[in-house]
């Protein structure tokens, strides 16, 4: 899933050095059906501060380097870091489109695309959506089904566990992460886990243990071999996932069916937010209320959010 455009490309992607923030970027423009660049932000010593003007100012003196004529037709970026650069390229004749709350400029933007659990003013130039776009498509989910194929053969109903850990901590306590299990298990055929980044050594090495004899797979972040986790998404009937992360929530919701909610976390009201939303819109429940769920459509806001962007601005 990478861009197919040389220099000459007509959309460019301003990519963020964070896996999740660059991919709602990515996630917008792999749907667009179009050539496009990913233009790497190095970020400088400038970086960290809010800078209220367009400019490349925050960028690396190797990543400035990249940013060259001809312009892009058009721009998408994510998070606040890249929002200055994105503010540039418009001076220069692009539109722009941009994921997340961009600090200042805000009007200066063609089109923001904000979830709702951010409480986004209303403007001109919003498009408030359900979550947060992401690279998990129905193409992604496809494909993954058939390079998958040896998880269709674990017995149903098969139930992907997605384990992130704190917002900001040392890693998900064991106790934690075990109860997550116990509660997936009833009527479990087999479970698909995987941890991530946060959840941390300790809470990996006791699943290993729990559920050793137990059928499915277990997916320790950090692992040699291929990362299984879009297959997990493809073959489950059921996904639990943590609370903790918006981007493994939005994912979860790319599948058929039920998503429960292990959380949310405490002292992340952004996270609280999502939830509470993500449960009136009838898209996930509670894991309290495992394995209940009423049926649920999958959620494509990366294919709502492309299709506005090809009718405004490439068509």
């Amino acid at each position: 899933m990478s861009g197919t455009g040389g220099d000459s490309a007509a959309v460019w992607v301003l990519a963020d050095p964070r896996a999740g923030t660059a991919a709602q970027a990515l996630g917008i423009a792999e749907r667009l059906g179009v050539p496009f660049r990913i233009v790497p932000m190095e970020w400088g010593p400038l970086a960290a501060l809010p800078l209220p003007w367009p400019g490349l100012i925050g960028l690396s003196a190797q990543a400035r380097a990249a940013i060259v004529p001809p312009w892009p037709r058009l721009v998408i970026s994510a998070g606040r870091r890249s929002a200055p650069v994105s503010r540039w390229l418009r001076r220069q004749g692009a539109r722009t489109v941009h994921c997340m709350r961009p600090g200042a400029g805000a009007e200066d933007f063609d089109l923001l695309v904000i979830g709702r659990h951010d409480a986004p003013e209303a403007a001109p130039n919003l498009l408030p959506i359900l979550g947060a776009t992401h690279r998990v498509s129905p193409a992604v989910l496809a494909a993954a089904r058939e390079e998958w194929t040896s998880l269709a053969a674990l017995p149903g109903p098969r139930v992907a566990v997605l384990l992130g850990g704190p917002v900001r901590g040392e890693g998900m306590e064991p106790s934690a992460a075990l109860a997550i299990i116990e509660r997936a298990l009833p009527g479990a055929g087999s479970l698909l886990v995987t941890t991530s980044r946060r959840t941390g050594e300790p809470a990996g090495a006791a699943l290993a243990a729990r559920l050793a004899g137990v059928p499915g797979v277990l997916h320790r972040w950090g692992a040699a071999g291929p990362n299984p986790y879009a297959g997990f998404l493809a073959h489950a009937d059921r996904v639990v996932v943590t609370g903790d992360s918006v981007s493994m929530l939005s994912e979860a919701l790319a599948t058929a069916g039920p998503v429960f909610v292990a959380g949310p976390p405490p002292g992340a009201p952004r996270h609280r937010a999502l939830i509470a939303a993500l449960e009136a819109a009838g898209q996930a429940v509670p894991l309290a209320r495992y394995p209940e769920a009423p049926p649920r459509a999958p959620l494509d806001e990366s294919g709502r959010v492309a299709e506005v962007v090809r009718a405004r601005f490439l068509g």
